[in-house]
């Protein structure tokens, strides 16, 4: 099992936790220079998904009109091609 962990890690256990706890230190005292909570960047990002999701269904409208309007001129291109190309 210690080997599937290290495997999963990339490192010891050991060495994983004390690099994951600088790293964590190092974003702390970053994210409180320039005034961030956790808070903060949760909001951010539910906002974003919350947007994002708002947003999703006039970009489907949009990708629906315009498959459309390729398609009414696409197939009947294609259909006279293809009519033509079994008349040779």
């Amino acid at each position: 099992m210690s080997d599937g962990i290290t495997r999963f890690l990339g490192d010891s256990l050991s060495r994983t936790i004390i690099k994951l706890a600088i790293i964590s230190l190092i974003v702390g005292i970053i994210m409180s220079v320039l005034g961030f909570t956790p808070w903060d960047v949760w909001a951010a990002i539910r906002n974003f998904f919350i947007n994002l999701y708002n947003l999703g269904f006039d970009a489907l409208w949009n990708i629906g009109r315009y498959f459309i309007w390729g398609a009414l001129i696409v197939v009947p291109i294609f259909i006279i091609l293809r009519l033509l190309k079994g008349r040779s």
